[in-house]
């Protein structure tokens, strides 16, 4: 919820969506008068061309950054994911019609590493002014908060703590549905209607329960009024993983528990799996073919150990992973591997170590039943074990399964030895499905590059 002056919100709209095409095809004819380069109608096409793409990239979000965010996807992020993306169309493009020839090399190099930079501080200095702008007393539209919750209290703190957001909130009534005292009820709606009507308070916020009949009383009062009006739902009590608001054939609906991978989020995941799980494979391959001829030489048994686990959904799979030990357990009960464990090979305890064993779980990424990054699967019978003491546990099946993820790098891997232990690698988990997001997969995988030889949790 944004300033009430549209004009001036309108204005930003018009400046977000042009400035980063401006910006592209400014810098690239700076470069070649700069560079002496002969502007040919090559130029031309490519200055157009160049300005539709980033326009479509990055151009059409209209929305001035208000308030300020320190995520993976900020301007500086997002903005070189999408030039990166417009820079591969171009290529992809002067590879199609083999005009690659009838450009400066140089001038190219230097538009696509300088275009990017002049573009973030661009936005940068465009977000700020209209934060600045939202910030201002005068632009802040009036609210009140009616009723009391926890829901509500944050929202008063929030609006306190970020005036970008454009809200005065200059009173909160402490209104409570009471069913044995009507005069009480009917006095407290009047105060609200009354103060609403005089200060002309534009926004109303409600937190009470909507299905209570002084609730809709009250709200029959406010439509004498042209405030607008929101619901603040409780909903302080519930664990909530990616939580949204949506509408199913025009019934809102509002999501506490979800999974973060659906729609595009889906297949970026899944692509990801699929391209980087296809080039691990391939440099792994002589190590695993490796691997398996000295499992085979020095202990009997299976090279692979296939193990039922809870996927997706909480439906059952066969995860693989190189024998490490003198037994392939796989029954009601598993004892977990500890330190020191007799049951582990020589060999095994150089796998377990450096994380070798893990190695056929890519076969699993590629055919979906894991993703490189996501909860690690428990064996079925420790998963109907902590299923019934752990509050929560079976939410972790609502994305794919990973071979690494948030708790193995923040030292929650190997044995549980404790309830403890496997509450904290579930707590994990679950944060992991509420912030999920490409860049935190990404920046799991780089930590667990760096663990693989010094992780003290690996026996």
């Amino acid at each position: 919820m944004y300033s009430k002056t549209d004009t001036q919100f309108a204005f930003f709209a018009t400046v977000r969506m042009l400035l980063p095409p401006f910006v592209s095809t400014s810098v690239l004819l700076t470069l070649i008068q700069v560079l002496d380069v002969r502007f040919t109608g090559s130029y031309v096409a490519l200055a157009l061309v160049s300005a539709l793409l980033v326009w479509i990239a990055i151009g059409r979000d209209q929305r001035p950054q208000l308030v300020t965010t320190s995520g993976p996807l900020s301007v500086v992020g997002q903005t070189l994911i999408e030039w990166g993306a417009v820079v591969g169309t171009l290529l992809l493009m002067a590879y199609a019609t083999k005009t690659s020839e009838s450009f400066s090399r140089r001038a190219l190099l230097l538009w696509f590493t300088i275009t990017p930079l002049v573009m973030v501080a661009a936005l940068t200095i465009l977000n700020a002014w209209a934060r600045a702008v939202a910030a201002s007393p005068r632009n802040a539209r009036r609210a009140v908060i009616v009723g009391t919750s926890y829901m509500s209290s944050r929202l008063l703190q929030t609006a306190k703590m970020r005036p970008e957001l454009g809200l005065n909130i200059e009173r909160a009534f402490e209104l409570q549905h009471d069913p044995h005292d009507a005069q009480v009820s009917v006095a407290a709606r009047q105060s609200v209607h009354d103060y609403v009507n005089r200060f002309r308070i534009e926004v109303v916020f409600l937190a009470l329960p909507i299905e209570a009949e002084s609730t809709r009383a009250l709200l029959d009062s406010l439509r004498d009024t042209t405030s607008s009006i929101y619901l603040i739902p409780n909903i302080a009590l519930q664990d909530l993983i990616q939580a949204r608001s949506d509408d199913i054939d025009g019934v809102p609906v509002i999501a506490l528990c979800e999974s973060p991978l659906h729609g595009p989020n889906a297949f970026a995941k899944r692509t990801t799996d699929v391209v980087f799980g296809s080039l691990l494979l391939l440099c792994a391959l002589p190590v695993m073919l490796a691997i398996a001829a000295a499992i085979k030489l020095t202990s009997p048994g299976p090279v692979i150990f296939k193990q039922r686990r809870y996927g997706l959904d909480g439906e059952p799979f066969a995860v693989h992973k190189f024998r490490t030990m003198t037994v392939t357990e796989n029954g009601g009960r598993i004892v977990q591997a500890t330190r020191n464990d007799p049951r582990v090979t020589p060999l095994g305890r150089f796998l377990r170590r450096t994380s070798l064993d893990e190695l056929p779980q890519l076969l699993n990424v590629l055919s979906g039943t894991m993703s490189l990054v996501g909860p690690r699967p428990h064996a079925v019978a420790h998963n109907e074990e902590y299923r019934k003491l752990i509050n929560g546990y079976m939410v972790r099946h609502k994305v794919t399964p990973g071979i690494t993820g948030l708790a193995q790098v923040n030292g929650c891997r190997g044995e549980t030895a404790t309830l403890d232990d496997m509450k904290r690698r579930v707590e994990y988990d679950l944060e992991y499905m509420r912030h999920w997001c490409w860049a935190l997969d990404l920046k799991i995988l780089v930590k667990t590059v760096a663990l693989l030889f010094r992780d003290e949790r690996a026996y």
